[in-house]
């Protein structure tokens, strides 16, 4: 507090200091005497600091500061003192004089407005610029560089890039009314946005479109998104058609039966691998009784006398050369038989290009079946009437399937969705029955 009771104390020494306030109890507080207090100790300093008079001085600045823009003592006379000359005449319109009294500002609006003359503080942060200190040091650098005659990497890249060519003229744009202008197709697939930029500049931006690729293009599978039934459907059809729709449909029941015959076969017990006493027997004794087979082969080997040995070596050498003067005739023999054997090759071209002519047959029918997109398959489920359940006419006709079960089944028929089957509720908490009291009342 000593600095600004030492400021405040100087200003106020000047002659030209003005009070706006009045200050009646400031001769009292002078000549009254004061206590005097230890101020070695921290806790007597707010306690026996009497700082009003600071205080005081201190609003009166701010309120000189508020109302006249600074101090009164520092105003030259031409702003606080003015000439008074009286009211300064009207001068006189000719013609009509308006009637009513000048427009004046509302109550409400002199009330908003800002009366303090103290600017604004200054926004500090409006000042600030992201990474300064780091943009200064690299212009720093850069005007090293250039002094030195030094280019960077960077300008050099933009200097060695191939210049657009600005004389080419731009297109001017069409208006939508005229009559000559070409038809534009915006979901067309040659509906890119062709620029003259340069691929390099593009890239770098970001503004390079993506190659998109081929596979993308086709559809996964061939066959269309509402197929219309076959005539065997109608609610009166024809009685080959209906009996053609009716054996289609048997085979694909005879198909899942197959399926489920085969599932119970592979999981059928055969009787014959049912264990009998007799095979339980040879189970328990097996290695115990040695065979007497393997004996008599070991002597046979060893009583082998050394001129056997050459005659099965000699006999061996004789079978390696007959084959090898076979090999060699049936090669001799084949140039006799080039027609054949050109036949036989022409056989097999053909066989080849016959199964390369079915594999691709193969490929296209499998464009119109379904794939395996998950673990399950895909099950067709065919809509067939009975003859006897045949209405003959629209009014006996009962409504049968179900348009949103068609839809996601076309789904999954034309590889857009895998298979699925409905989830499993499985219960978390076993019921708890409880017998009300109510109930045990009544029984």
């Amino acid at each position: 507090m000593a600095p600004a009771r030492r400021l405040k104390r100087v200003v106020a020494s000047q002659p030209g200091f003005l009070h706006l306030k009045s200050t009646s109890d400031s001769s009292g507080s002078v000549s009254s005497r004061r206590k005097r207090v230890n101020k070695n100790k921290k806790k007597n300093w707010n306690k026996h600091s009497d700082v009003h008079d600071v205080e005081d001085f201190l609003e009166d600045v701010r309120h000189q500061e508020r109302t006249t823009g600074g101090l009164l003592s520092e105003k030259p006379d031409d702003s606080l003192f003015f000439l008074d000359i009286g009211q300064p005449k009207k001068p006189e319109t000719k013609g009509k004089k308006r009637k009513g009294k000048a427009s004046r500002p509302l109550r409400i609006d002199l009330i908003l407005q800002h009366d303090s003359l103290v600017p604004p503080p200054k926004d500090v942060l409006s000042y600030q610029q992201p990474n300064a200190k780091k943009l200064r040091r690299f212009a720093q650098k850069a005007q090293q560089l250039a002094a030195k005659g030094v280019v960077p990497r960077r300008k050099k890249q933009l200097l060695n890039r191939r210049p657009v060519d600005r004389t080419a003229k731009k297109a001017v744009t069409e208006a939508n009314n005229n009559p000559k202008r070409e038809y534009y197709d915006i979901w067309g697939q040659d509906c890119e946005s062709k620029t003259s930029a340069d691929p390099w500049y593009l890239q770098q931006t970001g503004k390079k479109l993506v190659k998109r690729p081929e596979k993308l293009n086709e559809k996964p599978s061939i066959l269309p998104a509402v197929e219309v039934i076959a005539p065997g459907g109608s609610y009166n059809p024809d009685f080959f058609s209906h009996q053609a729709l009716l054996q289609e449909a048997h085979g694909v029941e005879v198909k899942k039966q197959k399926i489920e015959d085969k599932i119970e076969k592979q999981l059928a017990v055969n009787k014959e691998d049912t264990a009998t006493e007799e095979t339980i027997f040879r189970e328990q004794v097996e290695g115990l009784v040695e065979d007497d087979d393997d004996d008599d082969d070991n002597e046979e080997e060893t009583k082998k006398t050394e001129r056997q040995r050459k005659r099965e070596k000699t006999d061996k050498l004789k079978e390696q050369e007959r084959l090898a003067d076979k090999r060699k005739t049936d090669q001799q023999q084949q140039l006799f038989q080039l027609r054949s054997i050109k036949a036989s090759v022409k056989q097999q071209d053909e066989k080849t290009k016959a199964r390369q002519k079915q594999r691709k047959d193969n490929q296209e029918a499998q464009k119109a079946q379904p794939r395996r997109l998950g673990k399950l398959k895909y099950a067709q489920d065919l809509e067939v009437q009975l003859s006897d359940e045949l209405a003959g006419s629209l009014r006996r006709l009962k409504p049968e399937g179900s348009i949103l079960k068609d839809r996601f089944k076309s789904l999954q028929k034309r590889n857009l969705i895998e298979p699925r089957e409905r989830a499993k509720f499985k219960r978390k908490h076993k019921l708890k029955y409880v017998e009300k009291r109510a109930f045990r009342e009544i029984t």
